[in-house]
């Protein structure tokens, strides 16, 4: 057997340390080896933050959290040469998520196993840490947020408690999150900005639009002229009663060419026989195509 994959954990940060060593605390007593600790923050000027970094600093000696040896590194998030003093527009939301997205790159080109909590500090870091990780995350890697209780948050701002004992009522929670690249590793090579755009998600979604846009070209391909007139009528956000005053006929046989197409939907989108479709499907997907 193989060695096993070194793990990291990659923790948000404000001005609150405790939930840094939290985190960790409950990984670790999860029988996790986390060997790597990395603090994603901003404002590193900022006297709330450098305190927080202080406190988290002194609980590490010589490459070790307590007993175990455990590597830490703060990494402030940067614009170029400098760092990001806060996130006060989109450019600084895709300078930030930039960032954030090299960092992940980089560690999982590593093969490592990556557990990330983005309870710390400013909530959009969290939510472009989200991001960024659902197009680099495999099935074994996690995203964490936490649970605290009150009495317990308040005892500890800024970080007066570092560590709490079992039973305390803290707990770590999954987030539910599909690894998108996982699905699709082509995305993972289109993240840059579309010119003059700054978008930095816009060759990953140039992919999937071409993807769906070729699913309703086949469906389109295999329906009849006047099933192509109802889907049109569809697409155009019609319900089939209007559709049916639309084309000047029964409702049955609106009805009858709604039948087929979702049929060639089905087929073209692996959809199950299970899964319930209807003229809302229609709408969604075949609205941008026409």
């Amino acid at each position: 057997m193989g060695a096993a994959k070194p793990t990291t954990l990659i923790a948000t940060m404000g001005g609150q340390p405790q939930v840094v060593t939290l985190a960790l605390d409950a990984l670790l007593a999860q029988g996790i080896l986390v060997s790597d600790l990395i603090i994603l923050y901003l404002s590193p000027q900022n006297g709330r933050v450098q305190n927080a970094l202080q406190k988290l600093a002194a609980e590490f000696t010589d490459g070790r959290y307590g007993q175990r040896p455990l590597r830490y590194q703060p990494y402030p998030i940067r614009a170029g040469p400098y760092p990001l003093r806060d996130i006060y527009d989109e450019a600084d939301a895709d300078t930030a998520w930039e960032a954030v997205n090299r960092l992940i790159a980089q560690l999982k080109s590593e093969r490592r196993t990556l557990h990330i909590c983005i309870s710390g500090g400013r909530r959009i870091l969290g939510l472009l840490t989200m991001s960024a990780a659902m197009l680099h995350f495999g099935h074994q890697d996690v995203l964490w947020h936490m649970y605290t209780p009150d009495e317990i948050r308040q005892a500890a701002n800024e970080g007066a408690i570092m560590h709490l004992p079992a039973g305390s009522g803290f707990r770590l929670i999954r987030v539910p999150m599909m690894p998108w690249g996982s699905y699709f590793p082509a995305l993972r090579q289109l993240v840059r900005p579309a010119a003059g755009t700054g978008d930095v998600l816009a060759g990953p979604r140039a992919v999937l639009d071409k993807a769906e846009q070729a699913r309703c070209q086949t469906v389109v391909d295999n329906l009849t002229g006047r099933q192509r007139d109802a889907l049109l009528a569809f697409a155009a956000g019609l319900n089939p009663q209007r559709t049916a005053e639309k084309l000047v006929v029964s409702i049955k046989t609106v009805d009858s060419h709604k039948t087929v197409i979702l049929a060639e939907c089905r087929n073209a989108w692996g959809l199950p026989e299970d899964e319930w479709l209807d003229y809302h499907f229609l709408a969604d997907k075949f609205n941008r195509f026409f």
